[in-house]
């Protein structure tokens, strides 16, 4: 029975003197586990005369209940003890004001790209998309382009088979927009266009067009000049000023190009922005379209030029390196 005494008070004075849970874990295997020292009194039974193994038997069962309640009320105190703490560490003061996540912007282009949308939409243009990979057809035969012309020359055009290339201009629309569309009409679009460039500051073999196209009874070049005029102060401010000089371009006749100046910009010099015209006969005749009833203008333009100019950018190349100083100066 002393056995018994001293195994009972080793066993409550570990539970009594345990701190965490899992030191009082290791107590249970020692005292109450299978291999533990109150079971391991269960197997001295047999070494005791008959007449005592009853009263022996129940002592270590007295003993093992009296450590298994002290394990367990102290096993509940320690584990509240610890989840206070950790609700303490854990705690969130939700009067404190969250922290700061920066969010995403638009790219200078898109931001361009939207502010062409809205101004042409405003006009009552459609927009359109096309094919980045389109027909030979639809980027130089269907735009009047004679077959020696230069821009079909491999080194300035990307030819993916002998009729399929990367389109060279957004200009390539029209053709798909006649075909299933009957004048009068108005369409743009905002194109992703590929040449076979070297990159530099002002080049690169990447870039986006803006094509604008109109087609109705009697429309003439004030037209085309009234609708350049007000993309422009629209995009540039109203001090903007709007110069046409006479140029060649397969898809128009007559073409010209055109170029802006303003008092804000450029010191006032005069800065080319693209081409345009009046849609060549040929074009209409080859859609259906008879051009002693209809006439129309096209245009075309760098979108990359508008924010080069508008913020004074110097080097095409950043639009596309993804400096987050330099894209942060936009938003």
């Amino acid at each position: 029975m002393e056995l018994i005494a001293k195994v009972e008070a080793e066993a409550l004075a570990a539970i009594e003197s345990a701190t965490t849970t899992a030191e009082l874990r290791e107590h249970e295997l020692a005292f109450l586990g299978k291999n533990g020292s109150i079971s391991g009194l269960m197997r001295e039974i047999g070494k005791l005369p008959n007449e005592e193994k009853p009263k022996f038997g129940a002592a270590v069962n007295e003993a093992k209940a009296k450590v298994q309640a002290a394990w367990d009320a102290k096993s509940a105190s320690l584990k509240n003890a610890e989840r206070a703490v950790q609700f303490e560490q854990e705690r969130i003061d939700v009067t404190m004001p969250a922290r700061h996540r920066s969010g995403g912007r638009k790219h200078i282009m898109q931001i361009t790209m939207d502010r062409i949308k809205d101004v042409f939409t405003s006009m009552g243009f459609v927009y359109e998309e096309s094919p980045e990979v389109d027909l030979f057809s639809y980027n130089f035969g269907a735009l009047n382009y004679p077959d020696d012309h230069p821009a079909m020359d491999e080194q300035d055009t990307y030819y993916i088979t002998d009729d399929l290339l990367l389109r060279t201009q957004g200009t390539t629309l029209q053709g798909h927009v006649f075909e299933t569309v009957k004048p009068p009409l108005r369409r743009f679009t905002i194109a992703r266009t590929f040449r076979n460039e070297a990159v530099d500051r002002t080049h690169s073999h990447t870039f986006h067009q803006v094509d604008v196209f109109m087609i109705d009874k009697n429309v003439t070049m004030a037209h085309l000049k009234g609708t350049l005029r007000t993309f422009a102060r629209a995009m540039f401010g109203d001090e903007v000023e709007v110069r046409f000089r006479p140029d060649f371009f397969p898809f128009v006749e007559p073409g010209v190009d055109y170029a802006i100046s303003s008092p804000k910009l450029f010191d006032g010099k005069w800065v080319e922005l693209g081409g345009a015209g009046l849609i060549h006969p040929n074009i209409l005749e080859n859609y259906g379209i008879d051009p002693d009833e209809y006439s129309g203008f096209a245009f075309g333009l760098g979108v990359e030029r508008i924010p080069m100019m508008a913020y004074g950018v110097d080097d095409l190349r950043l639009f596309t390196e993804n400096d987050f100083r330099f894209l942060e100066m936009f938003s």
